[in-house]
């Protein structure tokens, strides 16, 4: 999981960071709600659509899909199983997993009963089922649209010795601040584009009265997404390939410095919703949800995250680019940070069915059904961005594909599960530690460094 995995995101364009992410910009529906392929074609056993994907009739065939997603993020993604559900006759029930999903889906295996796909959130975690002879290679319609639709960073990201096993049906970019529009403008505040202004800022909204963060401690991958900011701008990308495949310890000087940074947010009472205390018994959705209700005196005036945020903000009366805006994390060192992470679809089951799911998922069709419902990003270059439902998402969509191979991914989804994606646990835990007492940066090193050199066996 370590070098073939590590084609990963880099700063994703200049452009995107400079001014398309300015994005102080109206929402604008969609009233389209039909799949970028238009009209299908059915013929005898087959369906073709506009945009050339052919998909079986399947009449009698059932299919289970695993993945960690629940409330909205899942809600919308049974609304994309529905429409292959209409096109193949197949019928799809969506298995709710639990983290870590490679844990879940070895119980469901030793019982029997593997779901016939899974969608994956990292690399090292398709590695694992591919080593352990869980995991089907994608092949014939599927590992065409594969080859059609995505760069080769994305495919690469998927591949295992050489082969196809990850179809990276959803993307994020996790290097975005989302924030109440009501306080920035009582308070006076401005987007903050380097780390100094962000400490301003912060203090700006605090002495109007309102907390600047939540912090969503209680889940620990956000706390992850914090750090990998920090350390990509201040480190640079190559130091942050080397502490992905750990060739340099997390005692690192470079390290240190990362934690530091972040003890200037985390370190301040003041700034978190509930402190810190409070913060680790936030949950992301929470967290979200918190900052745009409450009128002009919500709980907090920012939360940190991807633009997956976008479906926590729809459930509540906020409007996104009116109520809800957001800029990008800003700049910390040299290097403005754009960290991206994603899902795979994995098969389980290598059948006629499967296959053919996999080929929709790495479609076009998929991912624009999906895109009209927001809160989703999808890496598929050929998927319209009109597809998106509104001008927030179009810009963050558009940067993504521009940014083609030029990316890094989130660095603790490479990492192996063990460390980088196990509540409780190694890099989530030990960040947890380091939020509740954000003074003591080198036992929060050693943690780190002990944890990793366990995990990675080196």
């Amino acid at each position: 999981m370590r070098s073939s995995t590590s084609r990963t995101v880099k700063t994703a364009a200049a452009t995107f960071l400079a001014g398309a992410l300015t994005l102080s910009l109206t929402s604008c529906g969609s009233d389209d709600d039909s799949p970028s392929g238009g009209e299908s074609s059915s013929k005898g056993t087959e369906t073709t659509t506009g945009s050339g994907l052919t998909l079986p009739k399947l009449n009698g065939t059932t299919l289970e899909v695993a993945a960690v997603w629940s409330g909205g993020e899942q809600a919308n993604f049974k609304k994309v199983l529905a429409e292959f559900e209409k096109r193949t006759g197949a019928k799809v029930t969506f298995v709710p997993a639990q983290d870590p999903i490679i844990n879940f889906l070895g119980s469901k295996i030793a019982g029997g009963k593997p779901p016939d796909i899974a969608l994956l959130p990292q690399p090292g975690a398709i590695k694992q089922a591919v080593d352990r002879g869980w995991a089907k290679p994608v092949t014939g319609d599927a590992l065409k649209e594969v080859q059609k639709n995505y760069s080769q960073g994305w495919q690469d990201i998927g591949k295992v010795g050489g082969k196809q096993y990850g179809v990276y049906y959803k993307a994020a970019n996790k290097s975005l601040v989302w924030y109440n529009a009501k306080v920035f403008e009582n308070a006076g505040a401005t987007e903050p584009k380097t780390w100094s202004e962000l400490l301003a800022t912060a203090q700006t909204v605090y002495d109007s009265g309102v907390t600047p963060f939540s912090v969503p401690g209680a889940d620990g991958w956000p706390l992850t997404d914090w750090f990998e900011n920090v350390y990509l701008s201040q480190a640079g990308p190559e130091k942050y390939d080397q502490l992905t495949r750990h060739e340099i310890k997390w005692t690192d000087p470079s390290v240190a410095t990362a934690l530091k940074t972040l003890a200037q947010v985390w370190g301040k009472q003041d700034y978190l919703a509930g402190g810190a205390n409070g913060s680790l018994q936030l949950q992301f959705p929470n967290a979200v949800t918190q900052t745009f209700t409450g009128g002009d005196q919500p709980k907090s005036a920012m939360v940190y995250e991807g633009d997956f945020a976008q479906v926590n903000i729809g459930q509540t009366k906020s409007e996104i680019g009116t109520d809800a805006k957001v800029f990008p994390f800003p700049k910390v060192g040299d290097t403005v940070p754009v960290v991206s992470g994603g899902d795979a679809a994995v098969l389980f089951k290598d059948s006629p069915g499967a296959q053919a799911l996999a080929a929709f998922l790495a479609s076009p069709d998929a991912a624009t059904v999906h895109a009209g419902l927001g809160g989703y990003l999808s890496p598929n270059k050929n998927v319209d961005f009109s597809a998106y439902p509104n001008d927030v998402q179009r810009t963050i969509a558009e940067a993504l594909i521009k940014a083609g191979d030029d990316f890094r991914f989130d660095m603790s989804d490479q990492a192996p599960q063990a460390f980088g994606g196990t509540p409780g646990k190694g890099e989530w835990k030990d960040l947890q530690d380091f939020l509740k007492n954000p003074s003591d940066v080198a036992g929060a090193q050693a943690k780190l460094e002990a944890n990793a050199a366990a995990a990675y066996g080196n």
